[in-house]
């Protein structure tokens, strides 16, 4: 095919299979060139024990050794008590189980960046974004 064959598509709308065939497309190449791909969501979440209703937890995936954590998220009530540590913890054995030696996160300074350092993550990076004043930190720890 030539490049006049193909389209360019920018959107905010989710697309279930266009990120099928990206996903795919990925994992055939890491296969290919690791030989092997083993890419997979993990996830932990905090439930109020009445409603069983979701309130909080940790969205994340392991790839290729990695732990990646992309978000972490407590209502302000379940803050400070021990239930993110208990979170991070879960979460961070499964990536073990899986074969990680290192976690990986984001987190902006106005977030959580303190907690993250006294569960032995540290800054990897820092990165100027918006609001002013409150670069974004890239966050690893050994596993």
């Amino acid at each position: 095919m030539t490049a006049q064959a193909y389209q360019v598509t920018l959107t905010d709308k989710t697309n279930p299979a266009g990120q099928r065939v990206i996903r795919t497309g990925l994992s055939q190449y890491n296969r290919e060139m690791a030989g092997y791909a083993d890419a997979r969501g993990l996830a932990v979440f905090v439930s109020d024990s009445e409603s069983k209703k979701i309130i909080g937890g940790l969205l994340g995936r392991t790839s290729l050794g990695l732990f990646f954590i992309d978000l972490f998220f407590l209502p302000k009530a379940l803050r400070g008590n021990g239930i993110g540590t208990q979170v991070i913890e879960c979460a961070e054995a499964e990536a073990r189980k899986r074969g990680c030696s290192t976690a990986v996160l984001y987190t902006i300074t106005f977030q959580a960046p303190a907690f993250y350092e006294r569960q032995g993550y540290r800054v990897l990076g820092r990165i100027e974004c918006r609001p002013p004043g409150y670069p974004r930190l890239c966050m690893i720890k050994a596993l």
